[in-house]
C-alpha cells in the first residue's frame, strides 16, 4: 500500500530551504551584532588530509556503505577536528540522469536547519530589549487558539501545542499536486488553525513548523523588517555567511545537485529541486554551502551573536521523550553535539557542534527518501560517522521530526 506523505512532509519537507545567488536586497541598516572573525584559528587547527590513514579509510568505507545502503545519490561529508585535522569527502552523483559527479562546493537547501537562523534572530531581538521569551504570542499575533496562554518561549521550544500544519491533508495535498506554487505565512497558519490545539503549552514537546512560521512573524513585527532582510543584516553578514540565502521563490544558485524525493502523489521518486519552499518559510526556506554551514555550528552553539544570559537560555534543553535527545530554543541536543538537522522533499542535511572536542560535523545528500527502517538517511549517515570519530557522542537526533507512517 502506498504511503501517504502526510507525517513525513513535516520534518523533512517541511525543513525546507531555498534562496537564491544575488540576495540582492536594499542596503542593509545598521547592524548592531558584533561582526565574527572568520579568520581564526579554527582551520589552522584543522589541517587538511583528513584524520590519518586508518580514520580516513574506515570513514570512507562506512560512508560508501551507508549511501549504497539507504540508495543517496550523492553526499559531502565535512568533519573538523581541531588538533586532529580535517575530513571533507563529495562522493555518488549530483544528477542520476547525468551522472554529474557531487562537490563539495555545491549550495544546498537546508530544510529546518533555518529554525536555527529563526530563533537567532528572534533572540537578537530578546538582547535587545524589545521582546521578552514569556511574552504570550497573542501580544504580537493576533486570532491565535490559546494564544494568551502560549508564550514565544513554547514556540521555540517546540512546546506549544499548536497543530503542525504540515499534517493537515489539505495542505499535504495542495504542496503536491501543485510543488511550484507560492505561500504567505498566513495561508500556512490557516491550516493547521482549522484543528484543535494538541496539548496546553509547556505539557510536552511536539515539532510543529507552525510555531516557526508565528516566530517569523514576531521578527518581522517588531523589526519592522521582512524576515529574510532582518536575517540577512543581523544574522548572516555579521557571521560572514555570504553563502547562506533566503529565497523568495524556487531560485536556487549554482552550483546545485539535483534532490529527489518519494513524497509525491505517486509515491514514485520524483525530482524536488525547483520545488518552492515558501511553504516552509521561516520553519525551512533557505539555502547555504558547507563552509558557511561549517562556521555557523560554532556560531549557534556557542553564542557567538547572543549575549552569555540568552545563549544560557537558548541551552536549556528539555526532554523530547526520544532516548539521547533534548531540545532547546530552535536547536537540539544529541550525543553531546548540538545543532540542527534539515529534511525537505529531494534534501537532507545535518549540521552540529561538539563543544568537548570543538568538533563540527556537515552532511549534505541530495535525498530523503527512507529506505532503511524509515529512518533519515541523514541519520544514518551521521551515526555511522560519529560512532568512529567520537564513539563516546554518537550523533541519533533525526527521529524528532515526524515521519510518515
Amino acid at each position: 500500500m502506498r504511503r501517504t506523505p502526510t507525517r513525513r512532509l513535516f520534518a523533512a519537507a517541511l525543513l525546507v530551504a531555498s534562496v537564491l545567488a544575488p540576495m540582492a536586497v536594499a542596503p542593509a541598516p545598521v547592524v548592531h551584532a558584533a561582526g565574527i572573525d572568520r579568520q581564526d584559528t579554527y582551520e589552522a587547527d584543522c589541517p587538511p588530509g583528513g584524520l590519518g590513514p586508518e580514520v580516513n579509510a574506515r570513514l570512507d568505507k562506512a560512508i560508501e556503505d551507508v549511501r549504497k545502503q539507504a540508495g543517496i545519490p550523492g553526499v559531502v561529508v565535512g568533519l573538523w577536528m581541531p588538533g586532529k585535522g580535517r575530513y571533507v569527502r563529495a562522493t555518488g552523483v549530483a544528477d542520476t540522469v547525468t551522472r554529474e559527479p557531487m562537490s563539495a562546493d555545491s549550495y544546498i537547501r537546508i530544510g529546518s536547519e533555518t529554525k536555527t537562523f529563526t530563533v537567532t534572530a528572534l533572540l537578537e531581538l530578546v538582547d535587545d530589549g524589545r521582546i521578552k521569551l514569556d511574552d504570550p504570542i497573542a501580544r504580537y499575533i493576533p486570532h491565535v487558539r490559546n494564544g494568551h496562554r502560549i508564550t514565544l518561549r513554547h514556540l521555540a521550544e517546540m512546546r506549544s501545542g499548536l497543530f503542525p500544519y504540515t499534517s493537515d491533508a489539505g495542505f499535504v495535498h495542495d504542496l503536491l499536486s501543485d510543488p511550484q506554487r507560492s505561500y504567505r505565512p498566513e495561508e500556512l497558519l490557516a491550516y493547521g488553525m482549522k484543528h484543535k490545539n494538541t496539548f496546553e503549552p509547556g505539557a510536552q514537546f511536539e515539532y510543529s513548523n507552525s510555531n516557526l512560521i508565528l516566530l517569523g512573524l514576531v521578527v518581522e513585527k517588531v523589526s519592522g523588517q521582512p524576515l529574510e532582510e532582518f536575517i540577512r543584516n543581523r544574522v548572516l553578514r555579521p557571521s560572514h555567511l555570504f553563502h547562506t540565502l533566503f529565497p523568495e521563490g524556487p531560485e536556487f544558485p549554482e552550483p546545485h545537485s539535483h534532490g529527489y524525493t518519494d513524497q509525491t502523489l505517486s509515491g514514485k521518486v520524483e525530482d524536488a529541486t525547483d520545488w518552492n519552499p515558501s511553504w516552509a518559510w521561516a520553519a525551512g526556506a533557505m539555502i547555504s554551502n558547507l563552509q558557511d554551514l561549517r562556521h555557523w555550528a560554532e556560531v549557534v552553539a556557542t553564542g557567538k551573536l547572543l549575549s552569555p544570559e540568552t545563549q544560557a537560555q537558548r541551552l536549556k534543553t528539555l526532554p523530547t521523550g526520544f532516548p539521547g535527545t533534548t531540545y532547546g530554543l530552535g536547536i537540539l541536543k544529541t550525543g553531546g553535539w548540538i545543532g540542527h538537522n534539515g529534511s525537505l522533499p529531494g534534501y537532507e542535511t545535518v549540521t552540529v557542534y561538539l563543544p568537548s572536542q570543538k568538533a563540527t560535523l556537515v552532511l549534505m545528500l541530495n535525498t530523503d527518501v527512507r529506505r532503511v527502517d524509515n529512518q533519515e538517511p541523514s541519520t544514518l549517515l551521521a551515526r555511522a560517522v560519529t560512532q568512529i570519530v567520537t564513539p563516546d557522542n554518537v550523533y541519533d537526533g533525526g527521529h524528532i521530526t515526524p515521519r510518515q507512517s
